[in-house]
């Protein structure tokens, strides 16, 4: 992403997603409207998530990235895109954090979504990447390919960890149809693949590495085997929003791009900061794996994330890539 633009992920009309929505009293423009830049402060409100992948928005704010491009962030934290998008949509907030399939789902099913910033990608090396599947040390598995008709877990049915999971399988020349996915939120699946509820589990850090401390084995690392350079999520806003204050988008994604990159060329920052926001025990966020903190989206990767979640029926719907990669001053 060029500094002073922004990647637009145009969609339009609206969707309830897992079970939510609003009432008709908020508005997209919310309470974060006016312009950055013209001498005020401007105040949002970010949805976020307790993970790894979030910490350049909390570092952004400690170093002060987004007091000096005039906004004062307030970030709220939720479970996932359930509680985040309609937040965003009904204008209780101004942008929030999610994974690029459920925006790709979005577009495709309605849902007035913008993607405004990058944020986490893969890292690129298959043996140390911030995500991986996990199985028993004992475990017959030994490749994405023995996954083949065994009960893997995902945080979330028909998203992003189930696309990067079957690909990665394919690639090792296996046959994912007869995988059997079973929904289980990330803090437990160390508990679930340990307990032999699973096969195995698609975990995140810092899970992959608590698994790797209590005998579990990593497998296979799905998003860098998917693409080396995967984006594996960002930051959206909604159209309405982003039509209405375009200064205070801008000044946003600009200000994003500088976390990240600070981020990533400071990761003991990284690791400090994980304590101020998530549970993250001070010894396991020095171990875990950290995820590239991109600072431009990979277009290839979102495309072949469409591509895949298409074939695999995960992404249903028209998606008009023009639209999302439409690109503003």
């Amino acid at each position: 992403m060029r500094r002073g633009t922004w990647t637009s992920l145009a969609v339009a009309g609206a969707l309830v997603l897992a079970g939510c929505g609003g009432d008709d009293e908020g508005t997209a423009s919310g309470g974060g409207g006016g312009a950055a830049g013209d001498g005020g402060t401007t105040s949002i409100r970010v949805g976020a998530i307790p993970i790894v992948d979030v910490a350049p928005l909390y570092l952004g704010i400690e170093e002060g990235i987004f007091s000096d491009a005039g906004l004062e962030v307030e970030p709220f934290l939720a479970q996932g895109g359930a509680a985040i998008v309609p937040a965003v949509v009904n204008g209780e907030a101004q942008f929030g954090f999610s994974n690029i399939t459920s925006l790709l789902q979005a577009e495709a099913r309605g849902v007035p979504l913008t993607l405004v910033a990058p944020g986490p990608g893969a890292t690129g090396d298959p043996a140390e990447d911030f995500a991986g599947v996990i199985v028993p040390a004992d475990s017959p598995v030994q490749s994405a390919a023995d996954l083949a008709g065994l009960r893997v877990a995902i945080n979330s049915i028909n998203n992003i960890s189930e696309t990067v999971v079957r690909e990665s399988v394919r690639q090792a020349g296996g046959d994912p149809s007869g995988i059997e996915f079973v929904e289980i939120p990330f803090p437990d699946m160390v508990a679930a693949v340990s307990s032999g509820q699973v096969d195995a589990a698609f975990a995140v850090e810092p899970f992959a590495t608590l698994g790797e401390s209590q005998g579990l084995r990593v497998v296979s690392s799905p998003y860098t085997e998917t693409d080396d350079d995967l984006s594996v999520a960002g930051y959206f806003t909604s159209d309405q929003y982003a039509a209405e204050n375009p200064d205070v988008v801008e000044a946003f994604a600009d200000a994003m791009v500088e976390a990240q990159q600070y981020a990533q060329d400071n990761p003991d920052a990284v690791r400090e900061v994980l304590g101020t926001y998530t549970q993250i025990p001070a010894e396991v966020a020095q171990q875990l794996t950290l995820p590239t903190f991109q600072t431009e989206l990979n277009r290839e990767s979102i495309e072949r994330l469409l591509e895949l979640g298409e074939q695999d029926g995960i992404i249903e719907g028209e998606v008009d890539l023009e639209a999302i990669y439409a690109e503003t001053d």
